[in-house]
Formats: C-alpha cells, sequence, structure tokens
C-alpha cells in the first residue's frame, strides 16, 4: 500500500436521511474504487460524523497524507471558506502530517457526460417522442451569493443545451440567485416548445432537489397541454466517482488550482467589491453535527440550503496547497 495516504471526502451535510445515505453510498463506491488509499469521510452540517471526526480517524489510522476533497459541485462560501477553515484548523494542529485540499468537481468533462446521461434517460421515459429541438431544458443550481459559481450553471446549460441539440435552453436556481425556479418554470412555459425538461445539477437528493421536483409538477398542473419531464440528479453516476479520482489525483500531483480569476473573494468582482480580500472563516459551528430530520422530527430549519452567506476568505486557503505550510488566520 502507497505509504498511508488517506483521503478525506468532505461532504455537505443535510437534514435529508436519504441526501446522507446517498453520500454515504458515493463515498463508499469512491473506496472501492481507491483502495489503496484509506478513505474516510465527513460533513460540514447536520449530519455525523462531522469532518474533524472524519480528519481525526485518518490520523488515528496512522496516514501520513490526506487529501481532502470537497465533496460538492462548485467553489462558492463552502467550498472557499467553511471547508478550508476546517481543513486548515486541523493542519495547524498536526504539523507532522501533510495535508491538501483539493478543488471543486467544477465544469468537467464527465461530468457533462454524466448529466447528459441523467437527462437522456428521462427523455427516453417519456410518453411522448417529441424532437429535441422542441423540447427546452432547464438546468437548476443550488444558487448562491457567489457570482462565479453561479455562472457555472448558466455555462453547464449552454453546453448541454448544444451538445445536446435541444431547442433552447435557461438556468434557474433553487435560492438566493435569480432566477428561481418557479419563476423560471412559469416563464418557459410561455416560450411555445413542445415539452420542457428540468435537470436538477446536484450531486444528491435533498431539501431542495425534492422541492425542484415539486414546483415542477405545481407548473404542469397550470400547463396541461405542456408536457414537463423531471430528470434526475448526478447522484452515484460512475463518472461521478471518476471525477472524485480525478481531483484525488491532481492534488497528490500538485495539480489542483481553482479558478481564482472571477473569484469574489480575490478580485474585485463587479457588485462584490467589499468581499475581496475578507478574512476566511468557518459559518456552520451551530449546525455541525446535530443530526438529521431522523433524530430530530420537530426541525423545522430549512438550512438545506436557502442561502450562502456572503464568508469572508483570506485567499491564502483553500487553493490546492500543503495546508500545514499556513498558519490559520484564526489561530488554528
Amino acid at each position: 500500500m502507497t505509504d498511508r495516504i488517506g483521503v478525506m471526502l468532505c461532504g455537505h451535510g443535510s437534514r435529508d436521511v436519504e441526501a446522507v445515505a446517498e453520500f454515504g453510498t458515493l463515498a463508499q463506491r469512491l473506496a472501492r474504487r481507491l483502495p489503496q488509499y484509506d478513505l474516510s469521510s465527513g460533513y460540514l452540517e447536520f449530519a455525523r460524523p462531522i469532518i474533524r471526526d472524519g480528519l481525526d480517524s485518518l490520523k488515528g489510522r496512522g496516514v501520513k497524507q490526506i487529501i481532502a476533497i470537497p465533496g460538492m459541485l462548485f467553489a462558492a462560501g463552502h467550498v472557499k471558506n467553511d471547508l478550508p477553515w476546517e481543513v486548515n484548523a486541523f493542519a495547524a494542529e498536526n504539523r507532522d502530517l501533510d495535508v491538501r485540499y483539493g478543488r471543486d468537481l467544477g465544469i468537467d468533462p464527465k461530468l457533462l457526460l454524466a448529466a447528459s446521461e441523467r437527462i437522456a434517460a428521462a427523455l427516453g421515459d417519456a410518453d411522448t417522442a417529441a424532437v429535441r429541438a422542441e423540447t427546452l431544458l432547464l438546468v437548476v443550481g443550488r444558487g448562491t451569493t457567489d457570482p462565479d459559481a453561479n455562472s457555472n450553471i448558466s455555462k453547464v446549460s449552454r453546453m448541454l443545451w448544444e451538445g445536446m441539440g435541444f431547442g433552447w435552453a435557461e438556468a434557474a436556481y433553487s435560492g438566493v440567485a435569480h432566477p428561481r425556479v418557479d419563476e423560471a418554470l412559469k416563464r418557459v412555459a410561455r416560450l411555445g416548445f413542445a415539452r420542457v425538461i428540468v435537470f436538477p445539477y446536484f450531486l444528491f437528493t435533498g431539501v431542495l432537489v425534492k422541492r425542484i421536483y415539486e414546483q415542477t409538477d405545481e407548473v404542469a398542473a397550470l400547463h396541461p397541454d405542456l408536457e414537463f419531464i423531471k430528470a434526475g440528479y448526478l447522484n452515484d453516476h460512475p463518472l461521478v466517482v471518476e471525477s472524485f479520482v480525478d481531483r484525488v489525483n491532481a492534488a497528490l500531483a500538485g495539480d489542483n488550482a481553482m479558478n481564482c480569476q472571477l473569484c469574489k473573494y480575490r478580485e474585485q468582482v463587479i457588485g462584490f467589491e467589499a468581499s475581496a480580500g475578507a478574512v476566511q472563516a468557518g459559518h456552520h459551528h451551530h449546525v455541525r453535527g446535530i443530526g438529521t430530520d431522523a433524530d430530530h422530527h420537530d426541525h423545522d430549519h430549512d438550512h438545506d440550503h436557502d442561502h450562502d452567506p456572503d464568508h469572508g476568505h483570506d485567499h491564502d486557503h483553500g487553493h490546492g496547497h500543503k495546508s500545514h505550510h499556513h498558519d490559520h488566520p484564526h489561530g488554528g
């Protein structure tokens, strides 16, 4: 076995039990795909084990190098701030370990192919045989306060539109950014296409994905002459697993930089000038490890997420570095 290298898969976490189960399944498949490494996983919020528990577990198993990989699609507040804060705090306390933080999945050819296969499968199950030129694709992302992350959904929409031959495509967001799903659905219903296919560009189910499907059904009921199709999200598609493998290999090779060109914490992006140079800090202490809906049946904190706070970020972190070479801005 390679000299005790550990992989830490860092999940978002959810109140939704199904979402946590799906993340666990993906972690198991990644572990089988990378048998030469120790693999652990943890969550930023709600579910357990928390990320620190997963890191401690790898340390306890004697690893000498840890590759922490964000289990998230795009680099917004969680990937640029919260996860580096967790990883850097651990690295500062364990300077005998080589701790590296990998990059987000981002816009990736393998993920685009996985997305196209989810969409094609949904079209194959459709009741009608309308040609793709008569079909509108609506790609739905999570939505954040980071314009760079939000713009990725627009790019994914365009690439799937042109690559799959749809008549048109739109982007929408489940929260924070606009247009929201219900707004977008009502608008595309008036554009004159024979059918609309809604594709949540999400890794796992959860409150937001289920809400996207519910809103699709609500708008479909208002337009009985228009066919609405709900495509499956990415989940544990084999190419998703392979994308995570690529991120691990990139971190080990040092080829691991995020896209900083349009990062609002590094550059003065139009409309977000005040964010540049802000101090990095974690913001999820209040929901770390508090449990899922299975633990709190009366829990009504809709934190899965309708917000992505304007997290601070000093940008000395979270860009494919060896974390233990940097002092944490909050003293570890």
